[in-house]
């Protein structure tokens, strides 16, 4: 948030989803997270494994996190 406070959030799945994607396909979701300030940033990764099991990660850039009219 804007006081610099920080929360690392870890969990199976993505809004309670594990989705299975095809090449050329994608997903898309809507989320949410408390914010105690009116403006602060999201970043992170997420965990995946491909069709023959090998694991890696996806980078999630920083974006700007603001409530309505704040920007």
């Amino acid at each position: 948030d804007a006081n610099g406070e920080t929360e690392e959030v870890f969990g199976e799945g993505v809004v309670g989803e594990q989705p299975v994607l095809e090449p050329g396909e994608m997903f898309e979701y809507t989320s949410g997270c408390p914010l105690s300030t009116p403006v602060g940033t999201m970043h992170g990764t997420y965990q995946l494994v491909d069709m023959h099991g090998n694991q890696f990660e996806a980078e999630i850039a920083p974006f700007r996190l603001a409530e309505p009219r704040r920007v």
